[in-house]
């Protein structure tokens, strides 16, 4: 079954890894024949810059990052640069769509210019903010109550002209609720249920509930510290099954997390093993809501998004 999965930190293995080759080395959880072996269709590819490092060589690492996305990813036969929406429906069985993300704007500091040039580069997806706080908002890791920045407001506005969709991920809860309100299109790309693991890169039930009334969509992460004390395949579902019942099936869909994570759960331990996840969810989901998490799902909002 055809996957779509909504994050991985690929890019980052790929500047930082020596010997690196996307086609199939084994250092990457998501590298090409992986992707095929697990059947994912199109698979989004996270920028993401430590926050250790220097500011001033932070858009630097973002370059260098969509650098490696155009000379491993894209040179690799097979491999299609998604950025059209549309072009999800026109892939060949053989193709696997490739999509830009940035995984927290730190790297631009307080300059909307270096923004613009990475929505440039053909990034369909952005991340406020990573677990830090930076010039627009504050992160997962910084306290609940701290909220969106006055730089904030003037990226999102750039993000909602540009039709991104906004990634609520690694928002603190305040930076959430406030982001909510002015976001276009916004989306959980790798988040899981509070209730069932209380983490704060995870939702809670409100904050699930408002996402989807205000037309977002939530992609579980496979990592085991977001999905409990217990992580297996059957706890992974959980959360799906809990969020479901809340939202609806059909706004939850799959963010993996892959070369992200430095834990994984047992079957599910690269893009390969994807179709043991899928034989999970047939399990207590219909075939037709099991499409609809693996890809429909997120096929039918980018199709509604872009409407709006």
């Amino acid at each position: 079954m055809k996957i779509i999965d909504l994050h991985c930190d690929a890019l980052l293995k790929l500047t930082t890894l020596e010997t690196a080759n996307f086609a199939d080395d084994t250092h990457i959880d998501a590298n090409q024949k992986r992707l095929q072996l697990g059947q994912v269709e199109a698979q989004v590819f996270a920028i993401f810059i430590n926050p250790n490092i220097p500011q001033h060589q932070q858009f630097l690492e973002v370059v260098r990052q969509i650098e490696a996305f155009h000379t491993h990813v894209l040179q690799t036969e097979g491999m299609v640069h998604i950025t059209d929406w549309a072009q999800l429906e026109q892939l060949a069985p053989h193709e696997i769509g490739a999509i830009l993300s940035l995984e927290g704007c730190g790297a631009i500091g307080e300059d909307l210019t270096k923004l613009i040039a990475i929505l440039d580069a053909g990034v369909k997806l952005v991340g406020l903010t990573w677990n830090e706080e930076n010039a627009i908002a504050h992160g997962a890791e910084q306290d609940a109550s701290l909220g969106l920045k006055p730089f904030g407001e003037e990226v999102i506005q750039l993000l909602n002209e540009r039709d991104i969709i906004m990634d609520v991920s690694h928002l603190n809860e305040q930076s959430f609720w406030d982001v909510l309100p002015l976001a276009k299109h916004i989306i959980a790309s790798h988040s899981n249920a509070r209730t069932l693991c209380d983490h704060p890169r995870n939702l809670t039930d409100a904050q699930a509930k408002a996402l989807v009334n205000h037309g977002g969509h939530i992609h579980v992460v496979y990592y085991p510290p977001f999905i409990g004390e217990e992580a297996t395949l059957a706890h992974l579902v959980n959360h799906v099954e809990h969020l479901a019942n809340l939202v609806g099936v059909e706004h939850i869909g799959l963010g993996s997390d892959f070369d992200g994570i430095d834990r994984v759960v047992d079957g599910l331990a690269h893009a390969g093993e994807t179709q043991n996840l899928v034989a999970a969810l047939r399990t207590r989901f219909s075939e037709e809501e099991v499409l609809g998490i693996t890809s429909h799902n997120f096929k039918r909002y980018v199709k509604k998004a872009a409407t709006r």
